[in-house]
C-alpha cells in the first residue's frame, strides 16, 4: 500500500515549484518543472513517485497555473486552488518558490464548494472579475 501524497505548486510564468507533502505534512521533497505539457507530465510522474497523489494545491489557477489544473485534473486528481500568501507573510519569509510550494500543500488548500470553483468558473449569478 503506498502512502497518500500531497503536492503544493508555487506557479510562474515559465517554472512551477512543486512540493510533496506525506500524511502528516512532512516535507518529502521540492522540484522546480517547466510550464509546458511535458513539464505538467513531469511534475505529476515526481510526485507520484512518493505514492498516490490525492491532492494538489495549485496557486494561480485562473492563470499561471490553469493549464496545470487542467493537466491534474484530467489525470485523476483533486486539485485545490489556493490564494498565493499574504503580503506581510511573504515579507517576513521572503519570497522563495520552494516555501510557497509547501504553504500551498498545507493548511491555505480551502475546502467544501469554493475549492472546486476555483479552476476557472465563476460563482453563479455573478459575474467573474
Amino acid at each position: 500500500m503506498t502512502r497518500a501524497i500531497t503536492g503544493g505548486v508555487d506557479t510562474h510564468a515559465g517554472v512551477h515549484v512543486a512540493a510533496a507533502l506525506d500524511p502528516i505534512g512532512g516535507l518529502l521533497g521540492a522540484g522546480e518543472f517547466p510550464v509546458t505539457p511535458a513539464g505538467y507530465a513531469l511534475l505529476l510522474g515526481w510526485l507520484g513517485g512518493f505514492g498516490t497523489v490525492c491532492l494538489a494545491g495549485i496557486e494561480g489557477t485562473g492563470s499561471y497555473g490553469a493549464g496545470l489544473a487542467r493537466h491534474v485534473t484530467a489525470a485523476g486528481v483533486r486539485v485545490a486552488g489556493v490564494d498565493r500568501s499574504g503580503r506581510q507573510d511573504r515579507r517576513r519569509q521572503g519570497k522563495s518558490g520552494p516555501l510557497d510550494a509547501v504553504s500551498a500543500a498545507g493548511p491555505r488548500i480551502p475546502a467544501g464548494p469554493a475549492a472546486r470553483r476555483r479552476a476557472g468558473t465563476a460563482r453563479p449569478g455573478r459575474s467573474a472579475r
